[in-house]
């Protein structure tokens, strides 16, 4: 009666929730089943390039889950941190957060002692990226709201990768969070067994397997860094 009630008065309403899940049982898992088992594994993670809109020059975005790069529909940045542009010395131009500058680009030092090349260019507050638009990695489907492009959000920290963190709603709980509060498009390229959707060039491929595949498709357009 109660149910009935709200929902005659239109206060139900029908969304997405990210919860533990397992493809194997094909059902939602609490977090009590999920502690039952936890265990600490080895991630291959990845630093990818996003090429910005209209501009020669990339986001850096660092990753361990390669296989929710192509559900990816914006990226995040912490927006009271500094973000710098800065130019390689292989030409090459990055955004990415200026206390992991030489963390994300030492492999460019001549020695372990020296300095790392680069020239920073400009630098912002994370909140002045927001809005800024880049090239979807994977364009397979068509989307009915906007997306790709800058967004932020206090949960970004800069203890690991590049201060810029891709979001793919599908597949995380802050990921969510943020695509429900700048209204992202909800995109799930994997089914209810784990394994990518038809419309992707891994149908059928469980998730996980295809971490490689995704890798080295991002290594032959030199989008992997």
């Amino acid at each position: 009666w109660a149910l009935k009630k709200i929902w005659d008065k239109k206060l139900l309403y029908k969304g997405f929730k990210v919860v533990p899940y397992c493809p194997r049982c094909g059902t939602p898992l609490s977090a009590q089943e999920v502690a039952q088992g936890y265990k600490d594994v080895k991630e291959r993670s990845a630093v990818v390039r996003f090429k910005m809109k209209d501009e020669d020059a990339y986001a850096l975005v660092w990753t361990t889950t390669p296989w929710t790069l192509p559900s990816n529909l914006s990226l995040c940045v912490n927006p009271d941190e500094d973000y710098a542009k800065v130019k390689e010395i292989d030409g090459k131009t990055y955004y990415l957060a200026v206390a992991l500058l030489d963390q994300v680009l030492n492999h460019l030092k001549e020695d372990e002692c020296g300095p790392t090349p680069y020239e920073i260019l400009e630098t912002f507050k994370g909140k002045e990226l927001e809005y800024k638009e880049y090239e979807p990695l994977f364009n397979v489907v068509d989307l009915e709201k906007k997306a790709y492009y800058v967004n932020w959000d206090n949960y970004v920290t800069l203890s690991d990768g590049t201060g810029v963190v891709h979001i793919a709603p599908a597949f995380g709980e802050d990921d969510s969070n943020v695509g429900k509060i700048y209204d992202l498009p909800f995109l799930q390229l994997v089914d209810g067994k784990g394994e990518f959707t038809k419309e992707t060039p891994w149908a059928g491929t469980f998730c996980k397997d295809a971490d490689p595949e995704i890798l080295k498709d991002l290594e032959s357009r030199g989008l992997l860094f």
